[in-house]
């Protein structure tokens, strides 16, 4: 009996000594695993570049990247960013230049408020047309599409003319057509409604969430709207497309339209961007890519530029809600200016 008893002892501490070791594992197995993890978090935000603080501002964090934009590529500030080199009225909503490969902020003054965009809202147009379209695929242009209000800028589409979508992002691009707006909108998603969720989607993966759009041009409304930075970062994206460089860098474009009763009629557009159609010559060591303009009384005047300095290094400059287009060139021109000197 004593012996029974003796060997329950033993086997009773043997158990209760590897229940302890069990836990000592477990606990160490827990340990490690929660400083891999506070490695990894701290190894990410150091190489990203980004403090938490900044993170949970709101300007630039709480944001879904595509997994080809890394987040240290992009140029971010939460505050205004001053340069004595360019000395304004400053008659404008908001501007900014931006130089991309070294992520720099030249010059930021309020990129983070809420604007209305005006037709420079058609750079996520277009880049939704070649994202999404084929730009041989040819497309009948609506009754809707060519109802848009007469006080708009236009492209001259008529009810049932036939055309490509290539010719359809000319005529977005360069006359800045509210109508081809509308008919690239209900050729990728079906409808303008069903589009301008695709423009919010969009938006919102490319970081661009302080944006909302209701429609495909920019024609006034109070809850479309967007900002300085968020331009950037469409923009950002659109330069990469070289259907996108080619169309904003042309001067005009001339076309044929087959016409409802199987007619053609020839159209010419011409590009609206100053800097491009010669209306306006760019600072000595700037090259002008191209960009988007934009107006409405309520926006001001907008322009939206992709430029490029004597190295050919790629620079993106925004001024929007300048009081009018002589004084929109004026300030954009000063503004660039500081692209030959960096």
């Amino acid at each position: 009996m004593k012996c029974t008893n003796k060997k329950q002892r033993v086997f009773q501490k043997t158990r209760k000594k590897k229940r302890k070791s069990g836990l000592f594992l477990g606990r160490l197995f827990f340990l490690a695993a929660f400083i891999l993890v506070v490695c990894f978090a701290i190894f990410f935000f150091m190489e990203n570049r980004i403090s938490i603080a900044e993170y949970e501002s709101g300007q630039y964090g709480k944001q879904i990247y595509k997994e080809d934009i890394p987040v240290d590529y992009l140029c971010v500030t939460s505050k205004n960013v001053e340069n004595e080199a360019f000395v304004t009225e400053d008659d404008f909503h908001a501007a900014a230049l931006f130089r991309l490969e070294q992520a720099d902020v030249i010059y930021a003054d309020d990129i983070h408020e809420r604007l209305y965009p005006a037709s420079t809202t058609k750079i996520l147009t277009a880049y939704l047309a070649i994202k999404y379209g084929n730009l041989e695929d040819v497309v009948t242009v609506s009754e809707n599409a060519t109802g848009v209000p007469l006080d708009s800028s236009r492209a001259g589409l008529r009810t049932g003319d036939r055309l490509t979508l290539e010719d359809l992002l000319y005529g977005l691009l360069l006359p800045s057509g509210n109508d081809s707006a509308v008919a690239i909108a209900e050729h990728i998603s079906g409808s303008e409604s069903a589009f301008a969720e695709l423009m919010n989607d969009e938006a919102y993966m490319l970081g661009a969430t302080n944006s909302h759009f209701v429609n495909a041009h920019g024609y006034h409304n109070e809850n479309h709207y967007t900002t300085a930075y968020d331009l950037y970062l469409i923009l950002k994206e659109c330069v990469k497309q070289d259907a996108f460089l080619k169309v904003i860098s042309s001067n005009s474009y001339h076309t044929k339209i087959t016409q409802k009763n199987g007619t053609y009629r020839e159209v010419i557009w011409n590009q609206s961007n100053q800097y491009v159609n010669g209306g306006r010559t760019a600072p000595e060591g700037v090259m002008v890519i191209g960009g988007k303009t934009g107006t409405t009384d309520e926006a001001g005047a907008c322009l939206v530029l992709y430029e490029t300095d004597e190295n050919a290094k790629p620079y993106i400059s925004i001024i929007m809600g300048a009081a009018s287009k002589p004084k929109l060139y004026d300030n954009m021109t000063k503004l660039i200016s500081l692209v030959s000197i960096q």
